[in-house]
């Protein structure tokens, strides 16, 4: 079990960069930052765009793993995002995870003026979306011209430093989008399918692993070629809690076959509130015991 923590991009960098560099000093695996031009209630406060925080957060880390969670079509074409992501893995030194999602109807759908799109049209949008980022980055000299997105000669190179792109973490839930999952994503990551206790919110788990166990299956994939990732606080429950609460929801994570889990760094109130010494005890207890078991994970 590999082990993630997303920081929020709501500080400046002149108070957010320790926490980068925190986070790679205590063995997490993988750190993200959200990818929205605001987000909920926070997009009256401060808020940085995520390429730049990464590319920030690159040139202060030597190992850790940093992802996007997750970019969308909501503002972003995928001609000039590959140029962003092949220069982020360049400066990163292929230390790149791509995270990608349809896209919510939030303040990202509306802050451009465009229409907000029912469900079925973000998926279909998604779809064309993730076929192109993954044509640009793989291939010169791309056309293309489709429902949502164009491309003319759109070129690769130098490409990226991961070969033959960098891996792509597919946000999925429904059965369209999982789907896409298996076709092109290294990683698939799921939020549950929501719940207003923690038990529903397990069992929702639970059956999303199954149905994708199915759609693997379906178009003869391997399923230890995708590592399956499980966003923790999207529970109805902060997963920093307590550190036991933690390491329960880690090795429940695990008995349904995740790879990777993810929580995130706890704010002072609203999204994610909870107590900075949580995660401290998470990190340099739990985390040590990981890497005990399994000295591979460094």
């Amino acid at each position: 079990m590999r082990i993630g923590i997303v920081i929020l991009p709501d500080r400046r960098w002149s108070e957010s960069e320790h926490r980068w560099r925190q986070a790679e000093q205590w063995g997490f695996d993988h750190a993200w930052t959200y990818d929205h031009l605001g987000w909920r209630d926070l997009v009256d406060g401060p808020w940085f765009d995520s390429v730049p925080t990464l590319t920030a957060a690159a040139m202060v880390t030597s190992r850790i793993r940093l992802g996007t969670l997750v970019a969308s079509p909501n503002f972003r074409h995928p001609v000039h995002f590959a140029r962003q992501v092949t220069a982020l893995d360049d400066v990163s030194g292929g230390r790149v995870l791509l995270g990608v999602g349809a896209g919510g109807i939030g303040f990202d759908s509306a802050v451009l003026g465009g229409e907000t799109l029912p469900p079925k049209q973000r998926v279909d949008r998604f779809a064309e979306f993730v076929e192109l980022l993954d044509l640009v980055l793989r291939e010169d000299g791309v056309d293309w011209r489709g429902d949502w997105f164009a491309a003319v000669d759109a070129r690769r190179n130098p490409g990226c430093v991961q070969t033959p792109r960098v891996p792509f973490v597919v946000a999925a839930n429904g059965p369209r989008s999982m789907r896409l999952a298996a076709r092109f994503g290294q990683g698939w990551v799921t939020t549950g399918a929501g719940g207003d206790d923690l038990e529903t919110w397990w069992d929702s788990v639970a059956d999303l692993t199954e149905r994708m166990d199915k759609i693997l299956a379906a178009v003869g994939r391997d399923p230890a070629t995708l590592d399956r990732y499980l966003s923790l606080d999207s529970a109805p429950v902060f997963s920093l809690t307590s550190a036991t609460f933690f390491a329960d929801a880690v090795a429940r994570a695990a008995r349904l076959g995740f790879t990777d889990v993810m929580t995130h760094w706890p704010r002072a109130s609203s999204w994610y509130a909870g107590d900075e010494a949580v995660l401290t005890e998470v990190a340099t207890g739990l985390l040590p015991e990981l890497r005990r078991l399994d000295p591979e994970r460094g």
